[in-house]
């Protein structure tokens, strides 16, 4: 990869980082109910990356049913759990991602935001937050089923903040269950998924090919496994 493109995708990212620092706080301009500080995490994980992700078909907010596999063989697929609507971690947490989705598309992946609120109430709590760009979908009944069958429902009845990333042969290729009280770190989801789909383009899958030319990776055996182990998740 030529130097001057290194800084290009850096400068992206940095820029898109910055801004989920520096946005202003979404959640401030809303009425939200705290819940105080949690326990980090209250649930036993049932998949591993290399496992076939657990199909789910769900209604979304747009009024349309959400399913996983419908992504199989075309898209990436970037899960996002978060704990409960209305709450403030949460309310910052999604209008970031709406910032960054050029950085998902540009990995050819697909975000799909998931709690277990019922619909409308995801609905009322999506608009007061200005909208988002990605589809949103309900885990409410049967209540966290979705959650349960990927291990991160929790014994309140709530979802763990939780990022699943599964490639387009639908495999989970990247886990991780931040801690409860926090905010993921966007760099570090980046990187999993930049990734994910390079591997699809090295091993002549689905991936999206012009940003993995962005990234070097086809020639460049050495710099994919340093990009694959930084997501940490092999097997």
């Amino acid at each position: 990869m030529m130097r001057g493109q290194c800084w290009i995708i850096t400068g992206v990212l940095g820029l898109c980082v910055g801004l989920l620092l520096f946005s202003p706080a979404v959640a401030a301009e809303m009425t939200t109910y705290s819940t105080g500080m949690l326990q980090p995490r209250d649930s036993v994980l049932q998949v591993a990356v290399g496992d076939v992700a657990p199909d789910f078909e769900l209604p979304s907010i747009a009024g349309t049913p959400v399913r996983l596999s419908d992504y199989r063989g075309s898209r990436n697929v970037v899960l996002t759990f978060v704990p409960a609507a209305w709450t403030p971690v949460c309310s910052d947490q999604w209008p970031g991602y709406r910032l960054a989705i050029d950085l998902f598309k540009a990995n050819n992946a697909e975000l799909i935001g998931i709690t277990v609120d019922n619909t409308p109430t995801q609905k009322a709590w999506v608009d007061a937050m200005g909208g988002l760009n990605f589809p949103v979908v309900s885990d409410f009944w049967p209540h966290g089923n979705v959650a349960s069958a990927y291990g991160i429902l929790r014994s309140d009845g709530v979802a763990e903040r939780a990022v699943f990333i599964v490639d387009t042969k639908g495999v989970i290729r990247f886990i991780h269950v931040e801690d409860i009280n926090k905010r993921p770190d966007l760099g570090m989801l980046v990187k999993a998924l930049e990734a994910v789909n390079a591997k699809e383009c090295l091993l002549g899958g689905q991936g999206f090919v012009p940003a993995v030319k962005q990234l070097g990776v086809p020639g460049d055996s050495h710099g994919f496994k340093d990009r694959f182990e930084i997501a940490g998740q092999t097997r």
